[in-house]
């Protein structure tokens, strides 16, 4: 099915020459001569696409944009002027524009534009559903991957849930791992019972034990009632242990009696009770050089170390980024109450390329932040923090290297072109078949960065 194009703009020759040249390429071609006709078209033409003049006779584009992206909120706008400017730009992009176009310009610049955003729309889709794919199969909490690394992390999570085995999770603070615990536990077979979450580094270790196993009644000063404790509150679930690297030798033991006989003993008790627990263990220490300095018991390391998944740190994985930004908008846009829809693409380059010391819970609270203050419905960089937008190259963990997606992604197509292009002897369409492309995106590669084979 062809896309609908609605060209507004009171320049009939430009309306005439687009329309012939778009219709040419497969599009059902509308147009209006002013804002008052391009909204009375708007819903028998139900545009996808929409090239808007900036400068007409009464409604200009730039007034005209919300009532297009408030009636037509799927499609693509994108704006037309003599007058553009960067602060036009961005304002544009502020009120809804996709992009924007100088004039003059001739139709195939304007028919590379439209392929652009159709690009972006199908990779949008391709997220969308990646996305309900991934929260059908967890479950319990969304979790987005684009990236060969944490894509094999949730394969892994997917295995691990089918046993009762140990599971520990290994990463920098930050990067996820009590989620993907919750995942794996949503996943087994114990998803009906209790999930129970302790961080072992913040319970005073004159308190831990207690929390863990539990204490009746008199066993120590202040034990005015029996306490069960977390082991078993989790019967027949998962218990999470997180930052298992910095339990105390003297509870080390103890946990490993647990997992060894699957029996704990409370405080003040002279019997043991069993527990069937399955266990999930997470740290950001490495804990072979724990072993080494006389910190963490081996034996104990080996019963945890049963199942091991190390979980990548986000700037190790930025393909992952526009999907969490994407989900983190979505999900504070709703929670916030705010109109915010999208995020332009200088912006998102920023997140790309930043290198995320705090890794994914420092992305959650910068798109937070973003949410709140954002002033239109797209977020720009003026909402996000001055170290991510205005990054110091010489604290950066990758300075020196253009960390621009966009760049970054035109530095590579025309590496591929030229390849594609010199092993092919210059034939155009081989080289198309190689690169995996039509021979027609083939040409507009070549005329966007003005290779010459």
């Amino acid at each position: 099915m062809s896309q609908r194009l609605l060209i507004v703009d009171d320049d009939e020759s430009l309306r005439d020459s687009l329309s012939m040249v778009l219709g040419a390429e497969g599009f059902d071609v509308a147009t209006a001569a002013d804002g008052e006709r391009a909204l009375a078209q708007l819903d028998i033409v139900a545009p996808d696409i929409i090239l808007c003049d900036l400068r007409m006779p009464g409604i200009d584009g730039l007034d005209l944009l919300p009532d297009l992206v408030r009636r037509r909120p799927d499609a693509t706008v994108i704006l037309m002027s003599a007058w553009a400017t960067e602060e036009l730009a961005l304002e544009a992009m502020r009120r809804g524009a996709y992009d924007y176009l100088a004039k003059p310009f001739p139709p195939s610049e304007a028919l590379l534009a439209i392929r652009k955003a159709q690009e972006r729309e199908r990779l949008r889709r391709e997220s969308r559903l990646l996305r309900r794919e991934v929260e059908r199969t967890l479950g319990e909490r969304p979790i987005v991957a684009a990236s060969a690394a944490m894509i094999s992390v949730l394969e892994m999570i997917e295995r691990a849930a089918e046993f009762k085995a140990t599971v520990l999770l290994t990463g920098e603070s930050g990067t996820g791992k009590e989620v993907l615990a919750r995942a794996v536990h949503a996943q087994s077979l114990r998803r009906n019972e209790a999930f129970v979450a302790v961080n072992c580094g913040a319970i005073p270790e004159a308190l831990l034990e207690s929390e863990l196993f539990g204490h009746s009644k008199g066993a120590f000063t202040g034990a005015d009632r029996t306490r069960r404790g977390l082991f078993a509150e989790a019967d027949g679930g998962t218990i999470f242990l997180d930052e298992i690297g910095e339990l105390p030798l003297s509870l080390q033991v103890k946990l490993l009696r647990v997992l060894q006989e699957e029996e704990i003993r409370p405080l003040g008790e002279s019997k043991s009770r069993r527990v069937d627990v399955r266990v999930i263990a997470a740290t950001a220490r490495h804990l072979e050089d724990e072993i080494e300095a006389g910190r963490f018991r081996e034996d104990l390391f080996y019963r945890l170390n049963v199942l091991r998944i190390h979980v990548p740190p986000l700037r190790e994985r930025r393909q992952d980024v526009p999907l969490l930004v994407d989900h983190f908008l979505a999900h504070f846009r709703d929670t916030l109450g705010r109109p915010v829809r999208a995020i332009a693409d200088n912006a998102l380059d920023r997140l790309v390329g930043y290198a995320w010391p705090g890794n994914v819970r420092e992305l959650e609270n910068v798109m937070e932040r973003a949410v709140i203050l954002a002033r239109g419905d797209h977020l720009t960089l003026a909402e996000l923090p001055t170290n991510v937008s205005h990054p110091d190259p010489a604290g950066s963990a990758d300075a020196g290297t253009d960390l621009s997606l966009r760049r970054a992604r035109r530095s590579a197509e025309i590496q591929a072109i030229r390849t594609a292009l010199r092993h092919t002897g210059g034939n155009r369409t081989h080289a198309a078949r190689v690169l995996g492309v039509s021979h027609r995106a083939l040409l507009y590669k070549l005329k966007e960065y003005a290779i010459r084979d």
